[in-house]
């Protein structure tokens, strides 16, 4: 009786998600008929496919419950994680010859809200008034000029940021480098309660879309044309990194590796710290290479997954892809990755709304390509900057700029320091009026700030330093002051000295 139970059960989910996917590709329809445009309208239905490809997947899996079998997890074989010590020991280092085989791609869809401002964040000031944009050319020119090579400089733009980007690009026109720009797609949001899309909302329409993660990459190269437009150029290897990473540069070591191993899929690892523990990992399943995010771990097993014994590595999302396996996959429709459900809750028409949006990861890819393989590679190669506190340490006297390249300071013993700055300092704007100076810290260990708290001019941080104010309260750490293993907290100004 309870098996007859289970089984209708499973028939009536069943025919509830085909009547969902019939009334979804209904809906899409419509809003397809509304275009006039013939090319605009091809290169919709393009990305609405794909979309409903995912929506499909997406309702089977909340009928058929599938899970990752954890006992099938297991930690990356040695071949499968190259270490990049040893690449680079035993190479001749004449990795640049392979440099007209490439293109670099930065992933530019992100906008600089979470830190307070408006726009693409690749605008946003980091280093001696440059942008992350700025830095990113720099290096790309840098390199052509080096070498005597033509590596185009690709940004794969979101519709939040293109016309942003499309403007600040032109001041790059004329110089000693290739820049071209595409769109990744825009999905419809789901709307929880019909499954359905979202109306376009009377104020702003776009609120109804959203750009569907970083893994869609690969359907965007080919729906623009920019995969053919390399491959009829002789590019083989595709570098993508995210734009907010300023060590993820072109290291010819590793493009060599690529290129003389037959490897299709490069993807980067570093050492995984506690400070790392929810970010993505190589695994091997099966005997192959995947990548692992903590959203599809089962929860019994979260704390196997953040286990740095078990998982040492972590993707920093700089990955060399090969552009020829690449159109292969996409033409044989292989691709089917990992679905990031992202459920949100927008205003929407003057409402509160409860929304889905299907999401995948870039990395996930992995394992649809021949031979691939994770590369350990140094940590200098993983400088995001997401936050105020991550811009204090790359503004800071800790590294200094080449060429559009960071470099931490030969004088400094480790890595950067741990800081961790209160919601004081979250936006931009803030962290400028409070940083008016970037204090030295090239013998900094640890920072904390909290609380209204305001630096001067000239000022040098050692050791552990806690600056903890007091809410109705204000601290000012005054010019020139040198605070080394120190804890301050109440109401104060340091007197001057």
């Amino acid at each position: 009786m309870a098996r007859q139970k289970k089984a209708s059960t499973l028939a009536l989910d069943k025919a509830s998600t085909n009547i969902a996917a019939a009334q979804m590709r209904n809906a899409l329809n419509r809003l397809a008929d509304q275009i006039e445009d013939k090319k605009e309208r091809d290169s919709f239905e393009f990305e609405m496919d794909n979309f409903f490809s995912m929506y499909q997947r997406y309702l089977l899996s909340t009928v058929s419950g599938d899970k990752l079998d954890w006992d099938t997890v297991a930690t990356p074989k040695p071949e499968q994680v190259v270490q990049y010590g040893e690449l680079v020991k035993n190479s001749a280092r004449d990795g640049a010859k392979y440099l007209d085989k490439l293109a670099v791609l930065k992933l530019n869809g992100g906008l600089g809200t979470s830190m307070g401002c408006v726009g693409p964040k690749s605008i946003i000031e980091v280093r001696d008034g440059k942008t992350f944009l700025d830095l990113m050319v720099r290096q790309i020119e840098y390199l052509n000029s080096e070498h005597g090579t033509n590596v185009p400089f690709i940004l794969m733009n979101s519709f939040n940021t293109d016309d942003d980007t499309s403007t600040i690009i032109e001041k790059y026109r004329g110089r000693n480098i290739d820049i071209r720009t595409f769109n990744q797609s825009r999905f419809p949001r789901i709307n929880r309660d019909t499954l359905l899309p979202l109306p376009d909302s009377p104020s702003d329409p776009v609120d109804s879309w959203y750009p569907p993660g970083h893994g869609d990459l690969y359907e965007s190269v080919l729906r623009t044309g920019i995969l053919d437009e390399l491959l009829e150029q002789g590019k083989e290897v595709l570098f993508v990194s995210n734009g907010d990473n300023l060590g993820a540069t072109v290291d010819t070591e590793i493009l060599k590796h690529m290129v003389e191993s037959g490897s299709e899929y490069i993807m980067e690892l570093t050492d995984k710290t506690r400070a790392d523990v929810k970010g993505g990992t190589l695994i091997d399943h099966n005997g192959k290479v995947e990548l692992l995010e903590i959203a599809q771990v089962p929860k019994e097993h979260v704390e196997d997954f953040k286990s740095i014994k078990k998982f040492k590595y972590f993707n920093t999302n700089n990955l060399w892809i090969d552009l020829r396996a690449m159109k292969r996959i996409l033409e044989n429709n292989e691709l089917e990755m990992e679905i990031i459900v992202n459920p949100k809750s927008i205003s929407h028409g003057g409402h509160e709304t409860n929304v889905l949006q299907l999401e995948t990861a870039v990395g996930a890819a992995i394992r649809y390509f021949r031979n691939s393989r994770g590369i350990n590679v140094p940590r200098t190669r993983f400088l995001p900057v997401k936050t105020c506190s991550d811009l204090l340490v790359v503004k800071s006297d800790l590294y200094t700029l080449d060429h559009g390249s960071l470099s931490i300071d030969p004088r400094r013993f480790g890595g950067a320091p741990l800081i961790k700055l209160g919601p004081h300092f979250k936006k931009v704007s803030n962290f400028q009026e409070r940083f008016p100076q970037i204090p030295k810290i090239l013998e900094l260990d640890h920072l904390t700030v909290t609380g209204n708290v305001f630096f001067g001019r000239n000022v040098e941080l050692k050791g552990t330093v806690i600056v903890v104010c007091e809410e109705g309260n204000k601290i000012h750490v005054p010019n020139g002051s040198v605070l080394e293993n120190v804890v301050i907290t109440g109401s104060l100004s340091i007197l001057e000295h």
